[in-house]
């Protein structure tokens, strides 16, 4: 099987050849090349050229188009603070107040440089790639973004406070998301993974969620042309299964937080569960260690499918080393070959 025809099968709870593998290193290209985390996402080329390296390098099930969270908010016109050690953040917030909201009016995706670069790099993996790999663009979820536009004290304000306001941005923002996951189906994307962390119980309550962030999800995803994944990137999703399941998502990223067999039995033939190996701890991990975790992980979610090994963020750190990221590899290729024999052995 290639990983295409791997990835589709797991998503049809059926067992393929082996557990797919995503290992999400957007940052890890840099290295590859010599270059610091801010020279690699200035160009789409180094970007393409790191993402194929690091798929040969490691075996991995996919190709990652993602560059860094707040490149919307650059192109919304804030500015983004590169490290040399991390991933990129958002600066100042551009929304400064209630009466900006009023006034916001969302980037021309096609005609914004930001943008238009990773619309490059999506164009010129899937000419490389064809469809024998899933190529992945990622877009903020419209309920998340404010965290990035308005900082969160003043989003959690809003959201309890200005329920005509609240609404308002979340048009705007159901708006781009929808034409910004288009515009990278358009050019190549496989799937978009639908960054919505803000939705977890982990940060709001579910009862608050089910009146706002779900809602959301729904009017945007009904609108977005191609298969989504929900990732709550680190959060909890136990006790909203259901209801990513019902926004129209096929794949749900999970924490390390909870549990994957419960996540397994609730997940069963509604969502495909990636995770969920926990990228901070990950950083410390030794080669022996990794096996033995990601054996369990496999023990636990991969049974008849719908699981794909992944970290539990959905981008792994800058400092976790390449052994540790070869244990993996190493180690999914040894215990994921279907059929899981080894479990019921007790191997």
């Amino acid at each position: 099987m290639n990983s295409m025809e791997r990835v589709l099968q797991t998503m049809q709870h059926k067992e393929p050849d082996r557990v797919p593998l995503f290992l999400l290193v957007s940052m890890h290209g840099a290295k590859e090349l010599g270059l610091s985390i801010k020279e690699y996402f200035s160009k789409a080329e180094y970007v393409v050229k790191g993402q194929l390296l690091l798929r040969n390098k490691y075996n991995i099930d996919c190709i990652n188009n993602f560059y860094y969270g707040p490149i919307e908010v650059e192109a919304w016109g804030g500015n983004v603070i590169y490290r040399e050690d991390g991933p990129p953040n958002s600066g100042t917030p551009f929304i400064r107040g209630p009466d900006d909201i009023k006034t916001l009016k969302p980037p021309d995706i096609k005609n914004t440089k930001c943008l238009a670069k990773v619309l490059k790099s999506c164009s010129m993996l899937k000419a490389k790639v064809g469809d024998e790999i899933p190529i992945l663009g990622v877009v903020m979820s419209p309920f998340s973004l404010p965290v990035m536009q308005m900082g969160f004290d003043n989003y959690l304000d809003l959201l309890y406070g200005e329920p005509e306001l609240f609404e308002q941005l979340m048009r705007i923002n159901e708006a781009f998301c929808v034409e910004w996951a288009n515009a990278q189906f358009e050019t190549g994307s496989t799937a978009i993974a639908y960054f919505d962390p803000v939705s977890s119980p982990t940060i709001i309550p579910k009862d608050l969620y089910l009146k706002t962030g779900f809602e959301v999800a729904k009017r945007t995803l009904a609108q977005i042309n191609g298969p989504t994944a929900t990732h709550l990137a680190s959060g909890r999703c136990l006790s909203i299964v259901d209801e990513i399941a019902e926004t129209g998502s096929s794949v749900v990223g999970v924490s390390a937080l909870e549990d994957l067999s419960a996540l397994k039995s609730a997940c069963q033939g509604k969502l495909t569960i990636l995770g969920n190996l926990n990228g901070v701890e990950m950083r410390r991990w030794k080669p022996e260690q990794t096996e033995h975790i990601v054996k369990e992980c496999i023990a636990k979610a991969g049974l008849q499918g719908g699981f794909i090994l992944a970290d539990n963020h959905g981008e792994i750190p800058w400092q976790v080393p390449d052994e540790v990221l070869h244990a993996i590899s190493d180690a999914t290729q040894k215990w994921g070959n279907y059929p899981l024999d080894w479990i019921e052995s007790g191997e």
